[in-house]
């Protein structure tokens, strides 16, 4: 395993070990210890691509990793924080902070299902740019989100970083499923003629008599 692939499994390590001192209040400064394993598990994200791309270090292990990893990550956090004082650090009412997470867990969830469809076909679909405009907006806001309630200074910065996330999540799920939408076309297509050619096999397969071994007219 290079490089670029070890530095995205430790990524996924890092995840429960954030998650644990997120949700962990009894441990003093636990959100600022949140807080750097996150930026810690941020910058590992920056690292492996880079790594990758200035060796030529690029595998389909770590395209299909990589995003991956962002996804645990990304989507834990969120997920925590609308636990934690009731989804306020993320925004104003518990049902917005809802609705806004849960469009990006929507998108990282469509965004799987199309790469299950190309990986039938073959195909490994990296992280497209916006996508990665998506994830980095996204990290940033979640690293606001973790101290803005014993920084509530940063509230309002905190908002407008998380609602450019959010807007970066819908655009970069429109430019995949634009991008991809031949693969997925072929994708289906391939499926409904397995099963035409599974019910033709079946319809045309001779039948016998049981008692005599001739075929049935």
């Amino acid at each position: 395993m290079n490089l670029p692939n070890k530095l995205t499994v430790a990524r996924v390590i890092l995840v429960p070990i954030f998650v644990f001192f997120l949700m962990a209040n009894f441990i003093p400064f636990n959100t600022y210890i949140a807080l750097g394993i996150f930026i810690v598990a941020s910058i590992t994200d920056f690292l492996d691509g880079h790594i990758a791309r200035k060796n030529n270090l690029i595998t389909n292990f770590g395209k299909f990793m990589d995003p991956l990893a962002d996804k645990l990550l990304v989507v834990s956090a969120l997920i925590c924080l609308l636990v934690v004082d009731d989804g306020t650090r993320i925004a104003s009412s518990r049902i917005i902070a809802m609705l806004a997470v849960l469009i990006i867990v929507a998108r990282e969830f469509v965004i799987s299902g199309i790469r299950l469809v190309a990986s039938d076909s073959g195909k490994v679909i990296a992280a497209s740019m916006w996508g990665k405009f998506k994830t980095a907006s996204t990290m940033v806001a979640i690293c606001f989100m973790l101290v803005v309630k014993e920084l509530p200074f940063l509230k309002e910065v905190t908002m407008v970083l998380f609602w450019i996330a959010v807007t970066l999540t819908v655009v970069s799920l429109i430019d995949y499923v634009i991008k991809n939408a031949e693969i997925m076309k072929d994708g289906f297509a391939s499926e409904h003629v397995e099963a035409s050619a599974g019910t033709s096999e079946n319809e045309y397969k001779p039948k016998f008599d049981e008692e005599t071994g001739l075929p049935l007219q």
